[in-house]
């Protein structure tokens, strides 16, 4: 897949595409369906199939005291796109001096003679440019003038509701993890490096991975039954894991991510992993003593293989 960084000012731009538009954070079912379309469109016409995206989030720079917290990183978005199929990824750059372009300009310029797009496919609410002076409507009126056709998606729906970034946040934001892979048609996830920690899970006979992580977007405090991922092993490997400031502890601390792989003790320091959080046990909690603490975190491991035993994963490496 080659991704254009700066697709406004590359000196020699892919062209003639099949492309959607959009933010894609998440890369959600919903835009998967857009993703799948673009895809066979391409492979019909002999055509690429383009992706063609905003970096940072339009919203980070028009409204930056509400900034979004993003669903993936730069790297996931990639990968993401990659296994979806698409041959090109052209990153426009988003800045206060582009929000001010109108619309047809956008078309002309961008999408016509950089980019020779010939099919354009978006949602039926997408709107764009200036005062959001574009939508679908005058994609449709430029193309016929340019010579590109412009389509609507259908939006996907998922328990009577559009399924959206805004609403997989707000299902993490409440520890919802299950319903967040039923709208992203994944579990969610998180990537990072395996960092040292203070000994503390060792020394309650639970050793802990810490995961610095750089998503924006974490699930809810709390204790889940996860799968996690090193660079160093194939496949994946059960875990529960703790989102919070462990109060047990620490009266103020940051918040961290740690993981207690099951039937696991190899030093994987250093390096890099991702975690699938697949189901919420229990909320964070602080405990009268660290004893206590201990006798919670075994009954957790114990809730986590019983709970893993409905989430199957062919790769995953666990005695249970």
């Amino acid at each position: 897949m080659l991704v254009v960084s700066d697709a406004l000012h590359e000196p020699s731009p892919p062209r003639g595409l099949v492309a959607t538009i959009g933010n894609y954070d998440g890369i959600h079912r919903g835009q998967q369906s857009v993703l799948d379309l673009v895809k066979g469109r391409a492979l019909e016409t002999g055509l690429k199939a383009a992706v063609i995206t905003f970096d940072p989030h339009p919203r980070s720079v028009l409204m930056p005291d509400r900034p979004v917290d993003l669903l993936t990183t730069k790297e996931e978005k990639e990968a993401l796109l990659d296994k979806a199929g698409m041959d090109v990824v052209a990153i426009v750059r988003f800045t206060p001096e582009l929000s001010r372009t109108p619309a047809r300009t956008f078309v002309r310029d961008f999408l016509h003679r950089r980019l020779d797009v010939r099919e354009v496919y978006v949602g039926s609410n997408f709107v764009f440019g200036h005062n959001r002076g574009g939508d679908l409507s005058l994609l449709r009126q430029m193309g016929d003038s340019f010579g590109f056709s412009a389509f609507a998606v259908d939006e996907v729906v998922h328990d009577g509701e559009v399924v959206s970034s805004t609403r997989i946040r707000a299902a993490l934001r409440a520890g919802e993890v299950m319903a967040a892979e039923a709208l992203l048609g994944r579990p969610y996830s998180i990537r990072g490096l395996v960092a040292r920690g203070e000994g503390v899970g060792r020394k309650l006979g639970f050793r802990t991975a810490n995961l610095v992580h750089g998503n924006a977007l974490l699930p809810e405090n709390g204790v889940y039954a996860c799968r996690m991922s090193v660079s160093s092993g194939e496949g994946s490997y059960d875990a529960v894991a703790n989102i919070g400031t462990r109060p047990t502890l620490y009266e103020e601390s940051r918040r961290i991510v740690e993981a207690h792989l099951l039937d696991f003790d190899r030093d994987i320091y250093g390096e890099r992993a991702e975690l699938q959080f697949l189901e919420r046990l229990r909320e964070e909690r602080a405990f009268p003593t660290i004893i206590d603490l201990a006798k919670q975190i075994g009954r957790d491991v114990d809730l986590a293989r019983e709970c893993l035993r409905k989430h199957p994963d062919p790769s995953v490496r666990s005695s249970i």
